[in-house]
């Protein structure tokens, strides 16, 4: 009997599901024993080339080149991964090797990470796919007794594929697009650049917001107080300034009479439980947390400690056998401040878990839940322990009764000569404290109003009328909590009715990759932390003034996400894939049109590139007169040395290592000066040497050739 490689997607993982398996021998990147061997990527072993290893022509970013259309992108091996990648080829394709796991994170960029280590080590061993999610010892065993064949997950790769292409194609093109028109690097993205739109569009309203001023009239009955309602908006507020002053002045002193005293019992239900985005919204809303750190947190707690089920999930519903488990979960959970919590909720009988199971909204993976380990609590991080806490409170919320209260309305209402005044009082009073109590402790935790027992027709003294002068506010910047709802419910956001009715389900981006795109949004200086705030910054608005609509809206990339999730789950239909591979091509050949042809215009400033931890670096300085064509000056960014007036159309462009695959050195600036001198330089390897058509060339020294 020959073995079974099991390919992980981190060592951590690795190292539990070998353990669970028995490969107790430590190799260096593997485990192995009982007929198996574990091993592990490190994430993403292989990726797609670039456009210039497609075709030299796509060296240089030239329009001339675009659209860049390529049916398939061909696979690499990812910088810095060869080793370990070599080392999975070496073991997968092995005689001794019967079969594979598939046993990388179960989802969309999971499967795909796994296929294309397997496509481009050119393996054709059969493969089955564990699907888990949780690290539990228990929850490994069950998955690996019920795999399938990876030909069950067909629509998934094939999702995961599309996706990769999909940015691929957009990307490219439209960054290359852009940058050669307005000449400065613009990054842009399938879902990167309509998220920017979000808030570029809050800031537009933000500066274009005018303050108008209002007045409150409040009347103080004694026990409660009540505040001045137009008869006409049924607002409580007026914007003209001599009406409060007359109703100030008419009903101090008076009395009114109570003609409304309505009280209305009402409930609220618990919450759902938690997929990824919830979580990251509730922990920015209460800890401040980016969305990239909860994401880590959780991972970790999933990974490493083993305390929660799979975070990256788009489910807050649980099915009807993983609820089964939940008093059991529950009787080993030790949170010190939710240990009275988790014993009131033993005690009851029976739990209402309608709102919890629901198995036709679990797709992939169920909603986020502890995993009933044991944990000694104080040994976890503070951060870890918010996080951790968040999620066992949740469970217990959603698992508790309604809050029920009683919504009071009182009316108040004073006659004077000349009109009626109506001062409206509202409040609530807690009859049942249900799940509210978890969060009683909260910052925003709702303030009850206890207000007195009147009758109707009872007289009330107003004891003092006052008007506080007031102004409207802007708009709030997003913060991460908001903005993911956003990207979360896109479609929502669209204007026509019926686009938005189909449009209702589509968001931008998916749970696990919404907190990168943020990030990235926010590495290239389209946006800004302040705070909590994500405050759009110039350059991100003048993209989004000189891009077209159909690339900053969210109508396209919505469905576009959609398409992607109808491919994933419906795994006999390959059709799908070459539909939207159309709509794509489509749509980025009309972007790179609209960038050469639009007439809109902008003058980026130059952002020169920092290093981390370091000051901001000087403009580029000139190295010496360009030597193709005599006017320009050469000066150097991050990647190349180039000609001051590469706009006015000089093509000279050194790559710093344009001449490595020659056996040549990195380009730098000592290298450069000597070369515009001399024409030549000269090493203890070889001679770079500048030809006649100003390119370059690596001339190795005899007795170093390899």
């Amino acid at each position: 009997m020959g073995r079974i490689v099991v390919i992980a997607e981190k060592p951590s993982v690795a190292r539990e599901i070998a353990r669970v398996l028995g490969c107790k021998g430590k190799q260096e990147g593997y485990l192995e024993g009982d007929g198996y061997i574990v091993t592990w990527a490190l994430g993403h072993l292989i990726g797609q080339v670039e456009p210039e290893q497609l075709d030299e022509k796509y060296a240089k970013w030239r329009e001339d080149t675009l659209p860049i259309l390529p049916q398939e992108i061909p696979l690499k091996i990812i910088r810095g991964r060869k080793k370990q990648f070599d080392l999975i080829k070496k073991l997968i394709n092995a005689k001794e090797t019967d079969s594979l796991i598939c046993a990388t994170d179960a989802g969309r960029e999971g499967e795909l990470i796994f296929r294309w280590i397997y496509a481009y080590a050119k393996c054709k061993k059969p493969v089955q796919r564990l699907w888990i999610s949780s690290m539990t010892d228990e929850a490994i065993r069950k998955g690996l007794s019920e795999m399938k064949s990876d030909d069950a997950y067909e629509g998934l790769f094939r999702s995961a594929k599309s996706r990769a292409w999909a940015d691929w194609i957009v990307g490219m093109n439209a960054t290359r697009a852009y940058t050669i028109r307005y000449g400065t690097l613009l990054s842009i993205g399938r879902v990167q650049t309509p998220t920017l739109a979000f808030l570029v569009k809050r800031q537009k309203e933000i500066d274009a917001f005018v303050p108008q001023d209002y007045w409150v009239i409040t009347a103080d009955f004694g026990d409660y107080t009540g505040e001045w309602r137009d008869p006409e908006t049924g607002k409580t507020q007026t914007s003209d300034p001599e009406l409060a002053k007359r109703i100030v002045a008419r009903d101090k002193g008076k009395t009114g009479t109570v003609t409304q005293a309505q009280k209305e019992r009402k409930s609220q239900n618990p919450p759902l439980l938690y997929d990824l985005t919830e979580l990251q919204r509730d922990c920015n809303r209460a800890f401040g947390f980016t969305a990239k750190k909860t994401l880590g947190i959780a991972q970790d707690l999933y990974e490493k400690r083993k305390l929660i089920t799979y975070p990256r999930t788009d489910s807050r519903f649980l099915t009807a056998d993983v609820a089964r488990t939940l008093r059991s979960v529950l009787g080993k959970v030790q949170v010190p401040e939710l240990k009275e919590e988790i014993s009131l909720l033993q005690e009851k009988e029976k739990w209402n878990l309608r709102r919890v199971i629901n198995d036709k909204r679990v797709s992939d993976h169920h909603a986020i839940i502890p995993t009933g380990n044991r944990t000694d609590f104080s040994r976890l991080s503070a951060d870890e322990q918010k996080v951790y806490d968040r999620i066992v409170r949740r469970l217990i919320a959603s698992l508790s009764d309604p809050w029920v209260y009683d919504d009071v309305t009182i009316v108040t209402q004073i006659r004077a000569e000349e009109a009626s005044d109506d001062y409206l009082t509202r409040g609530k009073t807690t009859v049942e404290e249900g799940w509210k109590r978890l969060y009683r402790k909260e910052k925003d935790a709702e303030k009850e109003n206890l207000l007195p027992k009147v009758r109707e027709g009872e007289l009330r003294e107003a004891v003092s009328v006052t008007s506080k002068k007031k102004a409207t506010k802007p708009p709030q910047q997003y913060t991460e909590a908001t903005l993911l709802s956003a990207m979360e419910h896109a479609g929502r956001q669209i204007e026509d009715e019926d686009l938005r009715e189909q449009m209702k389900e589509c968001g931008l981006g998916t749970p696990a990759t919404r907190a990168a795109i943020i990030e990235r949004i926010l590495q290239t200086g389209y946006a800004k932390r302040s705070g909590r705030a994500l405050i759009a910054q110039p350059k991100g608005i003048q993209l989004i003034g000189i891009l077209p609509e159909m690339m900053t809206s969210a109508v396209m990339t919505g469905n576009w996400e959609a398409e992607l999730a109808r491919m994933a789950s419906e795994n006999d239909d390959p059709s799908r894939m070459q539909t939207f591979s159309d709509s794509i091509t489509d749509f980025t050949r009309q972007i790179v049109q609209s960038a050469f042809h639009d007439k809109t215009d902008a003058a980026f400033e130059k952002t020169p590139p920092k290093s981390k931890g370091s000051a901001p670096r000087q403009a580029p300085v000139a190295l010496g007169s360009c030597p193709m064509c005599k006017e320009g000056s050469v000066m150097e960014n991050s990647k190349a040395f180039y000609c001051s007036r590469w706009k006015e159309g000089c093509k000279l462009t050194w790559w710093k290592n344009g001449l490595k695959r020659t056996g040549g050195p990195i380009l730098t600036e000592r290298i450069v000066k000597e070369l515009l001198e001399k024409g030549s330089v000269r090493g203890r390897t070889g001679t770079i040497v500048m030809g006649q058509d100003k390119g370059l060339s690596f001339e190795k020294k005899e007795g170093n050739a390899q």
